[in-house]
């Protein structure tokens, strides 16, 4: 009889099936998500509350016979239990049998009752429980955007009895984060601390509505940082891992250090795991949240670049003193990359304090910024290493897509001159020929044919891209080309323009 291998199975199960199967712990009663996130801890040392709200309950010290206790009836009149209501439509229950002849005689009608023929859906509530937590003396709370997204009620319940109808200030579904807003006087803070600085091993405390039981508290410590969870669609890397007690209704609760600071937003769950739950980092939190309430919504980073991988023939053609990082093959025009001084060929190895090891990186990055962050960006540039500092823009201000080019490239009036290598079928640009053609680049050389089963084939050039350099040498005749061509002894690495868009595509020895 074979053994049952239990670390083979999860193998094979795959990690990103794994992944895939997070339950959020709040939002609608039963609600399973499958969601994937990308967070990157941004790193701000900051720990003031909007509106310099004074924080009811700061311990700069703990007993360390019991810490558990101090910091619990400090925190816990600022931990709050939401409720929220959502109207959702109900299709009614339908008679299979009905119009049956048969059934409708050996039955008789008063058998299903009037509710079977009506027809007609119906609005119903729905209810659902989470958690949340009071940041502001102006009545500002935060929590996970799951538990309060289709909300058309909320209702908060605070540990002294108190109950308020809360309303939404501002959401945020890339990284799970709400802010909602009760009015009342005389409301118990809870303090941010600063996630970047948290440690794994360190003692933490979760706080939150666990299954509707109020108020619930457990401890653990601090599991793992920077985990990443992945779903189709999402990415949100960054979270804290940690094995205090998160059930369903603990999200959007406070994860709190042993100085009784707020280090991160209770999320997720891994379902059929024990002492596996995720928290999202303050810190992160904290930008997300200030844009919320100054703006209703969050006005993402924009650098205005266009990355890709870091290969191996491309590192040997451009003599890249680095294998890690993500080339730069094009900078918007406008866009604050072009302002702040990146340039094409330029290689990303870091961003920020985050290491830049393939293109996601880069683009996780910068999404996870907001506009007008201030972020530096080390590169290597014809091999010399320095640093470009990039105030982000506006995702809202970047302008429509650029306009595709025409897939409609045959028919040449005048034969161009033409040179053919590893199956490449070349012919001159110039201003008419990218008239013609709808091209957006009027230099270079055009590829006008790839050969079935060649070089340039598996390289995935493509009929209408427009070849500008080779090894870093503008590409201005056919000449240039058969030279370039010719001389082939190591890498070769294209810089192309497709579809108003610049690459590169390299070939090895």
């Amino acid at each position: 009889m074979e053994k049952f291998n239990l670390n083979s199975s999860l193998k094979k199960f795959g990690a990103a099936a794994l992944a895939a199967l997070i339950l959020f712990a709040g939002g609608a009663a039963g609600s399973y998500i499958a969601t994937r996130y990308t967070v990157t801890e941004a790193g701000i040392s900051t720990a003031t509350n909007p509106g310099g709200a004074a924080v009811a309950s700061t311990p700069t010290e703990y007993d360390q016979r019991n810490p558990y206790v101090a910091i619990v009836k400090r925190s816990s009149p600022a931990v709050v239990n939401i409720d929220v209501e959502t109207m959702v439509t109900e299709q009614p229950m339908v008679n299979p049998f009905q119009g049956n002849p048969f059934f409708e005689e050996f039955f008789g009608e008063e058998f299903f009752g009037p509710q079977q023929r009506q027809s007609q859906p119906r609005k119903v509530p729905r209810r659902g429980k989470g958690s949340g937590f009071i940041v502001s003396k102006e009545g500002y709370i935060l929590t996970n955007n799951h538990v309060v997204e289709d909300a058309d009620k909320i209702k908060v319940t605070m540990l002294d009895g108190r109950t308020f109808d809360a309303k939404k200030v501002g959401q945020d579904p890339t990284f799970d984060l709400a802010v909602i807003q009760i009015k009342a006087k005389d409301l118990p803070v809870l303090q941010l601390g600063d996630s970047s600085a948290t440690e794994v091993g360190e003692q933490v405390v979760a706080i939150g509505n666990p299954h509707g039981f109020e108020n619930t508290v457990t401890a653990g410590i601090i599991s793992a940082k920077n985990r990443t969870l992945q779903a189709p669609g999402i990415n949100f890397q960054g979270f804290l891992q940690t094995d205090a007690a998160i059930n369903p209704g603990n999200s959007g609760g406070p994860l709190i250090d042993l100085n009784g600071n707020v280090i991160g937003i209770n999320t997720a769950i891994v379902p059929y795991a024990q002492g596996i739950g995720f928290a999202i980092p303050v810190n992160m939190a904290k930008q997300i949240m200030d844009d919320l309430i100054k703006h209703g919504e969050v006005r993402r980073g924009w650098l205005g670049v266009t990355v890709q991988p870091l290969t191996a023939s491309l590192v040997e053609a451009y003599k890249i003193p680095t294998k890690e990082g993500s080339i730069v093959a094009d900078v918007q025009k406008g866009s604050p990359a072009e302002k702040f001084g990146l340039k094409r060929g330029d290689v990303i190895i870091s961003v920020g304090d985050s290491k830049v090891k393939n293109s996601e990186d880069v683009v996780f990055a910068v999404r996870n910024r907001l506009a007008g962050e201030k972020v530096p960006f080390e590169i290597y540039r014809d091999g010399k290493k320095m640093t470009v500092e990039v105030t982000l823009g506006d995702m809202d201000s970047v302008p429509g897509a650029r306009r595709q080019s025409s897939s409609s490239r045959g028919g040449q009036q005048s034969a161009p001159k033409e040179s053919t290598r590893m199956g490449i079928t070349v012919v001159l640009n110039s201003p008419e020929f990218s008239k013609q053609y709808e091209l957006s680049e009027t230099d270079g050389v055009v590829v006008t044919k790839i050969a079935q089963g060649s070089q340039g084939q598996r390289l995935g050039l493509r009929p209408g891209d427009v070849i500008l350099e080779i090894n870093r040498q503008k590409i201005n005749s056919i000449a240039d080309w058969e030279r370039m061509m010719s001389a082939k002894k190591g890498a070769l690495g294209f810089l192309v323009s497709r579809d108003g868009q610049t690459l590169f595509i390299s070939v090895g020895k």
